[in-house]
């Protein structure tokens, strides 16, 4: 009987502590100002390594990605467990695209092109530069493919799309990228 409440118990507690959103305090010089429900995404943690989302959003070149993913709501999923490895186009790789394309993909009406698009930038799992190989077909998020090339010697996505840097996160890693990958 004590061990029936104990699992009871259990799963009542990892019920509540997975579910989706969290009531988090948000404070300013050690007061609080404000209560929001916010994701894993908005838990304040300035001593870890930072989550996908907090990296992205940490770099200036990256703001345009970090807007796209807010507005496709996948904050909070790329903020969990992971692991995860991102292709991270930076700004200037939507610049590349045909004019009002980004402003037109942040509309609510196109939230499934855009979580389509964003799901061809995610792996499920850790690859790190070093484990690239040429040929190499990885299954993104979004059910396609993307093919790693080796060119010079350094992997590329597709053949177009260059790794111009690499960085751990807590839950995985993320690549900058010049380019938007684009599912075919």
């Amino acid at each position: 009987m004590k061990k029936s409440f104990f699992i009871l118990g259990l799963a009542t507690l990892v019920l509540i502590s997975c579910k989706k959103n969290e009531t988090v305090a948000t404070t300013s010089n050690a007061e609080v100002t404000e209560t929001q429900t916010v994701g894993q995404e908005g838990v304040l943690d300035n001593e870890s390594t930072p989550d996908i989302v907090k990296l992205a959003a940490s770099n200036e070149d990256l703001t345009t990605l970090v807007k796209a993913v807010q507005s496709a709501g996948l904050a909070t999923s790329l903020s969990n467990a992971g692991p995860f490895t991102v292709f991270a186009p930076v700004n200037a790789a939507f610049e590349k695209l045909p004019a009002g394309t980004v402003e037109d993909l942040l509309k609510p009406e196109n939230n499934g092109k855009l979580n389509d698009i964003l799901g061809h930038h995610t792996y499920v799992g850790v690859i790190k530069t070093d484990q690239f190989s040429d040929g190499q077909n990885l299954g993104m998020v979004d059910g396609k493919n993307i093919t790693i090339k080796m060119v010079d010697g350094k992997p590329t996505v597709n053949g177009t799309v260059n790794i111009i840097a690499s960085v751990p996160a807590s839950n995985g890693i993320v690549h900058v990228v010049d380019g938007v990958i684009l599912p075919e």
